[in-house]
């Protein structure tokens, strides 16, 4: 079994980060980010630490905010208003995910560095960072038959858009799809972005394939992958690792935005 490591990589850009930040704040430009947590969930709180943690290390100063839902949209107005903060986001799920469309679409969209709003200047976080994995390890997907498993907000729905934009040869399937085994078998490269735990298992892929989970579920207050446990006994696939897969790719994607909106080039949406 061959490992899809995005720690390594993390390291690269992280360096690379630290020092444009430096360049930043000896211009007199210091980039801030802040976070609104809405729930408190581990899970979530989790994220919130690890990017706290990754601005520190960097240089960028992390703020958290974490008022009552109805309380949200004054807050970004007064966040959007305030001239020292570069980039928001809105940490999902709310404890009302009814209202999240019109929440995140209050974010500015020069600093809706998630972009999670309809205008935002930037690609999202996560869909970046499974492409950033993929060709770190050199994995060509133009070439290949892809399954991309979810359509969430998050992940799965910008990145069905990313590819089909790309020409890559893409089936999707999510909750409603009957057929998703016979999908998985034919596929070359499989990115799984679910809501749900241990849902891609062994009995579902063929030889040779490249397994990228990018999926999140709270499994007994631990957070756990879309792949089985069994995927990791097959010796003839490659996968990323159970932790330090898409993960520490997706904070170095969202603090990518956070220094392209300090520097005032937002990356536009292909």
């Amino acid at each position: 079994m061959k490992l899809l490591s995005g720690s390594e990589l993390a390291g690269f850009i992280k360096q690379r980060h630290a020092q444009q930040v430096r360049q930043l704040r000896e211009s007199k430009i210091f980039p801030k980010l802040a976070i609104v947590q809405v729930k408190d969930d581990p899970v979530i709180n989790t994220y919130v630490r690890l990017k706290k943690k990754y601005g520190t290390d960097i240089g960028v100063e992390v703020d958290i905010y974490r008022p009552a839902q109805k309380e949200v949209p004054n807050l970004l107005s007064k966040l959007n208003a305030d001239k020292s903060v570069y980039g928001i986001i809105v940490q999902l799920p709310l404890e009302d995910p009814d209202e999240t469309d019109e929440i995140v679409n209050l974010i500015a969209p020069q600093k809706d560095v998630d972009a999670l709003g309809k205008n935002s200047k930037f690609q999202p976080a996560t869909p970046t960072a499974i492409l950033w994995l993929l060709a770190g390890h050199n994995v060509e997907l133009k070439d290949k038959k892809v399954l991309l498993i979810g359509r969430g907000k998050l992940v799965g729905g910008p990145l069905e858009q990313i590819l089909k934009n790309s020409g890559i040869d893409l089936d999707v399937a999510d909750i409603n799809t009957t057929n998703t085994k016979e999908l998985s078998k034919r596929a070359d490269v499989i990115i799984a972005a679910a809501n749900a735990a241990g849902i891609l298992t062994a009995d579902m892929v063929k030889q040779g394939v490249i397994i990228v989970d990018a999926g999140t579920a709270n499994e007994e207050g631990k957070t756990v992958g879309n792949a089985a446990a069994d995927l990791y006994e097959r010796d003839d696939i490659t996968i990323t690792p159970k932790k330090g897969g898409v993960g520490p790719l997706t904070v170095c994607a969202l603090f990518e935005n956070v220094i392209r909106a300090a520097q005032n080039l937002p990356r536009t949406k292909s």
